[in-house]
């Protein structure tokens, strides 16, 4: 399937969901429930912040492009970029755009475009991604009445979300999207339903529309997230350690 854009185009899109996840996952360390789980998100972050310095090495200077662009430039997903909240609120937004990832990547890795060297080493990092969101769904709905409302209250919070996730991205060629739609949905209904969770039924538009974040329209959260990511090279310009 074809489709409008670039591959720089492209490039910046997904490295900005890389990016801007990286920052909100790093955003626990030292302040994860246990220690083993600060190591596991402080490594899925790097894992995401080392595919955004690829994919935004191909569109130009990456700190440029990480530090000093304005809110209006970047071309996330509007989930990526909401708050971490509590533990499953963290868990959920992760399971939510891991399968994503996964399949997408798995589709990119098995084309001839641009993305696919990046996306064969990624979907190997996003298979963990998965399995450790998918596997602390399950203990979160398995476990405790609290832990079941919480993470039922995050399913149902970032569902309008999820819509964004299969808007055709600019740029990238061979993916049918209805097609990794239903393969999201079959993989998150197989993994609630384990989990004793059930799958929300509002809408899925997001906020303002389907598609808001690759349009450069972002939520609240998002500014005060880019405040305190860019205040030190905003602050100290041209400094190198």
């Amino acid at each position: 399937m074809t489709s409008t854009g670039t591959p720089r185009t492209a490039a910046l899109a997904l490295g900005d969901d890389a990016l801007i996840l990286s920052h909100r996952l790093g955003e626990w360390a030292g302040h994860a429930p246990v220690l083993e789980e600060e190591v596991a998100l402080a490594n899925i972050a790097l894992d995401l912040l080392g595919q955004a310095r690829i994919l935004l090495s191909m569109t130009g200077d990456e700190d440029e492009l990480a530090f000093l662009r304005e809110e209006r430039s970047f071309r996330n997903l509007q989930l990526v970029e909401q708050p971490n909240g509590d533990f499953a609120h963290t868990i959920v937004r992760q399971l939510f755009f891991s399968l994503y990832q996964h399949e997408l990547y798995g589709d990119l890795a098995a084309g001839e475009g641009p993305f696919g060297p990046l996306a064969a080493k990624a979907v190997k990092e996003t298979a963990y991604h998965r399995d450790h969101a998918e596997q602390w769904t399950l203990r979160l709905g398995d476990g405790t009445q609290e832990s079941r409302r919480r993470t039922q209250a995050a399913l149902d919070g970032l569902w309008k979300y999820t819509g964004e996730l299969f808007q055709p991205v600019e740029g990238v060629d061979g993916v049918d999207w209805p097609a990794l739609e239903t393969r999201w949905l079959a993989a998150l209904e197989a993994v609630l339903e384990r989990a004793g969770l059930a799958l929300p039924e509002g809408p899925r538009t997001g906020a303002w529309a389907a598609g808001a974040g690759r349009q450069g329209l972002h939520t609240e959260p998002f500014g005060l997230l880019l405040a305190e990511m860019q205040h030190l090279h905003r602050s100290h310009p041209g400094a190198s350690w």
